[in-house]
């Protein structure tokens, strides 16, 4: 007998009924596991050199072919290798991985190249969007799991990826920065201060605006890093570098920021409003501490006024939660006493106030059955006297409508400057009467809340009076009622400075140049030819003083009736035409936005700390992933819808 590699390694074979001819080398794996036997004359058979059976291998000129002896093999069939480390066999057939295959293409499966470039673009754009550290295309697991997937793809070291994840970010830039070329208006800009254990901060600027459909849009544009976050011209650095690099001039209009700064940072940063951007009321369209902030600030008063009452709720609803037991105890109670609430209690998390908050909400409404379980449980040391829930429940008073402000930011609609206007009016007031109530428990901590509402109603109430104008339900009549009851005798002054403001930047829309005819109205063209534009021309020059009273026209008209679902936007979109420069400036003024707080983190009192890792990072590959990964998200956003 034979073996095949005997057998086919010669270069040739003699038989007697053949003349000597040449015959290629066998190179299938199977011939590992199998000789060939002549068993008649013209007649050969393949033998498993484990179970010794015999397969057919050729008859005459006719040969078999070897996917059965494969099958055999690889599908375990064969009594020998079922059991290979008893008997010593040889292990199971399996091709290698470097062997060369035909590949079929179906139409379910279509064949697919492997690119290197591609992958390591999807590599970045992985960790850009889940914050990977980018060390991990160096960690053992990562690139065995790769190369488990393909093994000709080639390993990538952490300066590689970074590079990578920059030029992904270059790449966008170009996408947002050719998007915000054609926005009709301008930008307001929030800032949003982060610190970080190294003293250093980083500065979120973030652009605010209408695009040319009337939908308020927000474009992350830069993450500065501040060395020295606690100097005058630390803002003023940040917004010149944003201005700079993306070509601002002439279209900023706000700047809205939530991190307490000095009034000379203040002013540091008012010039970059009307020498860069002139038309806007000499920079006075500054809003200090963002709404999220003020109104995160207030709440604070309110906790640090309670947190004794607070410590004791809180200890109460530690030791029902903490253990099964005690849990089992207060169910039995609360069904008992048959309390009408679904409300659960949970755990506050201290750095969100808004959990403290709920949590004083649940507890107080379970207080007859911590109360009962005060007398049900000898081991429950936290009873609350009825001072204690009366407490709770003032806090909870003042804590509500900040709570409810406050989450109107995390609504998907993005809220305007209208909305904040109701609610900080509202808060001033309530807290005037609150402090001459006779309480003074309730009368302390309303006085500390006014003086921090007054100072951003100072800072803030010309800006959201103008939106509020704009607001065709409201107009001067709601600042003329509101200022009113917060003013008093002193209404009349303040409501002519909102007045006299309006009319100022009215005059200065008037003056930029207006296009021809509306058709050009949102920057677009004309497809047609109009052979009346010098009739435009003449009504333009001859009607010139009355467009000066776009603003007085508008005021005139009747208020739109008090709906809840109105689409302030929208409508001035249908009434562009009827009032090209006024809807211009409408555009810009309700676009300022009221809130700096980043990626919704609207409920922390204090400002968000930079992670460790990123700050170990270049601030332009800081910059690059915290940037990228937000333009990359409202790129998705927008092709789910």
């Amino acid at each position: 007998m034979e073996t095949a590699i005997e057998a086919y390694n010669d270069d040739e074979m003699v038989t007697p009924e053949t003349q000597p001819i040449k015959r290629r080398k066998k190179k299938s794996m199977v011939w590992e596991h199998f000789t060939i036997e002549t068993v008649s004359p013209g007649c050969r058979r393949a033998c498993c050199k484990g179970c010794k059976q015999s397969f057919a291998y050729s008859t005459g000129s006719k040969v078999a072919g070897t996917s059965h002896l494969k099958r055999h093999i690889a599908k375990g069939t064969c009594p020998a290798l079922l059991h290979p480390l008893e008997n010593n066999q040889l292990t199971p057939y399996t091709p290698k991985s470097d062997t060369p295959r035909r590949r079929y293409r179906t139409s379910s499966t279509p064949y697919i190249s492997f690119n290197q470039d591609q992958c390591r673009h999807e590599i970045a754009k992985m960790i850009i969007m889940h914050d990977y550290p980018l060390h991990m295309v160096e960690h053992p697991g990562f690139i065995s799991f790769v190369q488990s997937l393909q093994p000709h793809f080639e390993r990538v070291s952490f300066n590689t990826v970074q590079g990578d994840c920059v030029a992904t970010y270059l790449a966008e830039k170009q996408t947002v920065s050719k998007y915000l070329e054609g926005i009709p208006g301008r930008l307001g800009l929030t800032l949003d201060f982060w610190t970080s254990k190294q003293t250093l901060a980083y500065v979120f600027i973030t652009a605010h605006f209408i695009d040319s459909n009337w939908k308020l849009q927000k474009k992350l544009l830069n993450v500065v890093m501040e060395p020295y976050p606690d100097s005058v011209s630390a803002l003023s650095l940040a917004v010149a570098s944003c201005i700079a690099d993306w070509n601002l001039d002439g279209k900023l209009f706000s700047v809205t920021f939530n991190h307490p700064v000095s009034n000379d940072a203040v002013e540091n940063l008012r010039p970059l409003l009307c020498v860069k951007n002139p038309n806007i009321l000499d920079g006075q369209l500054l809003i200090g501490n963002c709404v999220a902030r003020t109104f995160s600030s207030l709440a604070k008063d309110v906790l640090d006024k309670g947190k004794e009452v607070i410590k004791k709720i809180r200890d109460s609803v530690k030791y029902v939660k903490t253990s099964e037991s005690h849990e089992e105890k207060f169910l039995e109670l609360k069904q008992h006493l048959q309390v009408p609430t679904e409300s659960g209690l949970f755990l506050d998390d201290q750095t969100q106030w808004n959990t403290t908050y709920l949590m004083l909400v649940s507890a107080s409404e379970l207080k007859e059955v911590f109360s009962c379980l005060d007398t049900a449980d000898p081991d429950y040391k936290q009873a609350l006297s009825a001072e204690d829930w009366r407490q709770a429940e003032t806090l909870c008073s003042f804590l509500k409508p900040l709570y409810e402000a406050v989450s109107a930011l995390q609504s998907t609609a993005n809220p305007t400057a209208v909305t904040f206007f109701h609610e900080i009016w509202k808060t001033q007031s309530d807290l005037s009467r609150a402090i001459v109530g006779e309480d003074p428990y309730i009368g302390g901590m309303a006085k500390t809340m006014k003086e921090k509402i007054d100072k951003y109603w100072r800072d803030c109430s010309l800006v959201l009076a103008m939106a509020v104008i704009m607001d065709p339900r409201f107009k001067m009549k709601l600042v003329e009622f509101s200022f009113s009851k917060i003013f008093g005798e002193d209404a009349g002054k303040n409501i002519k400075t909102v007045d006299d403001g309006i009319h100022e930047l009215f005059n200065e829309y008037v003056a930029l140049p207006l296009p021809l005819t509306p058709a050009y109205a949102e920057g677009g063209s004309n497809p047609k030819p109009d052979r009346l534009l010098d009739f435009d021309m003449y009504i333009m020059e001859t009607t010139g003083q009355n467009l000066k009273s776009e603003l007085d026209q508008y005021l005139d008209e009747t208020l739109m009736p008090r709906v809840q679902e109105f689409d302030v936007l929208d409508w001035w979109k249908q009434n562009k035409l009827k009032y090209p420069t006024l809807s211009k400036m409408a555009r810009d003024i309700l676009s300022i936005p009221v809130s700096a707080a980043a990626f919704g983190n609207v409920f922390e009192g204090e400002p968000r700390e930079m992670d460790e890792y990123k700050t170990s990072l270049r601030p332009e590959t800081v910059e690059a992933l915290i940037c990228a990964k937000d333009w990359l998200q409202s790129s998705d956003v927008k092709t789910e819808q």
